[in-house]
């Protein structure tokens, strides 16, 4: 299967509009995937303890920051997600000279739960990263079916301050510190000759496979991907475009430029089809720590057609139900060997709803453009509500 999902994106001052940073991703997934949004606070645990990932167990952090994930239901770590630090990530499927691995392993959505819940700043994620990597290795089935979908991973992470890209192949890896600007990813290798941070055999590794003389200077795009760009073209053209978008509004980008961008359907960036984008996430952090972080979510496909949702990291906090999808434990057809004999239903109670709205949507003119008018206007009414919380600050009594 050919790259054909997910676009990520950062903006930092002096991009965008304030000194705020501005983080949104789409993620692109099999069209009948249902996506929920959920909480996990932070908590501590005894030495020894493991975690069970979606195929691997591993050895448990002493603690772990609490988290909002937006993820396909049916695994463990997530697409895109945000802790109480205000470190940001999201991932893209990458492919290269490199072979994915079928063989479980973790899957890059762990990978990203992993770096929030034990991360407190975007160059921390990427060590957290890269030393589970080395320990464990990535790979497994991507997809909630016997279809053997794999892939190496990019990750794009940012806190208060920076930006990271990381982009693996295998256990290998580079990473590209962004301090100003703007950066986006999409399914392609992207870090050239800026690498900040590496794999200490990355270099040699590829020079034993020819694909680097030692001489020229290292790319790690140029080295670790495909000769031909023909596998890449499609998410080469949405690279692009979503650059593009960015330069457009460059030194005004906000969160509602964020929101457009990943609303954006000539450039492919809101994907229709087999693969769709099926939930979205835009995040808002001001560089001045004593103010609150917005992340809104859409918890529901095509954020054309859906309103981004606000969620601020504050005491006792509840869990989301109306994003929930129901819990099969130990029954669920993904812990089961073999695997994926049966898919379960996975709506939470907010997808069921957007299944109505859309088909109303799509079979009534009139009365579709009313409801999309009216999901903007609510929209547009919690952000200015959130607004006055990135400006000022949460009050004791609203905390």
């Amino acid at each position: 299967m050919y790259p054909s999902s997910c676009d990520t994106f950062v903006a930092l001052p002096p991009a965008t509009q304030g000194q705020r940073i501005v983080f949104g991703k789409n993620s692109d997934r099999p069209c009948d995937e249902v996506q929920e949004v959920v909480y996990f606070p932070a908590r501590d645990y005894n030495a020894g303890e493991k975690v069970e990932c979606t195929y691997i167990e591993i050895e448990q952090a002493a603690h772990t920051n609490a988290v909002v994930l937006s993820r396909p239901a049916w695994l463990w770590g997530a697409e895109m997600g945000a802790n109480e630090h205000q470190v940001c990530i999201g991932n893209e499927a990458v492919w290269g000279r490199e072979s994915a691995e079928d063989e479980e392993a973790l899957l890059g959505m762990d990978f990203v739960r992993l770096g929030l819940e034990r991360a407190e700043t975007a160059q921390k994620a990427v060590d957290v990263i890269a030393e589970l990597l080395e320990k464990y290795g990535q790979g497994g089935n991507c997809m909630e079916d016997q279809s053997g979908f794999t892939y190496h991973n990019s990750f794009l992470i940012s806190d208060r301050t920076e930006a990271w890209v990381m982009e693996t192949s295998g256990k290998y890896w580079a990473a590209e510190k962004v301090g100003v600007g703007y950066r986006n990813i999409s399914n392609q290798y992207s870090i050239t000759t800026k690498i900040d941070k590496e794999h200490p055999g990355m270099r040699e590794y590829a020079k034993s496979h020819g694909w680097w003389d030692g001489k020229a200077p290292f790319s790690f795009a140029e080295t670790y991907s495909f000769m031909t760009t023909a596998r890449i073209e499609a998410s080469g053209s949405r690279y692009c475009e979503g650059r593009n978008l960015l330069e457009r509004s460059k030194g005004h980008i906000t969160a509602e430029t964020m929101m457009e961008i990943l609303r954006d359907k000539e450039s492919g960036i809101n994907m229709e089809g087999m693969f769709m984008t099926t939930g979205s996430m835009v995040s808002v952090v001001p560089t001045d720590s004593t103010l609150p972080g917005v992340h809104y979510f859409t918890g529901t496909p095509d954020p054309e057609r859906s309103v981004f949702k606000p969620f601020i990291f504050v005491k006792d906090i509840k869990q989301l139900k109306q994003t929930s999808s129901p819990s099969y434990g130990p029954d669920d057809p993904v812990k089961k060997i073999p695997r994926f004999q049966s898919k379960p239903d996975r709506k939470h109670p907010l997808f069921i709803k957007h299944e109505v709205v859309a088909a109303i949507i799509d079979s009534t003119k009139d009365k579709g453009k009313k409801i999309m008018q009216n999901m903007r206007v609510l929209e547009k009414e919690k952000m200015a509500e959130m607004e006055k919380l990135l400006s000022s600050g949460i009050s004791v009594r609203e905390w």
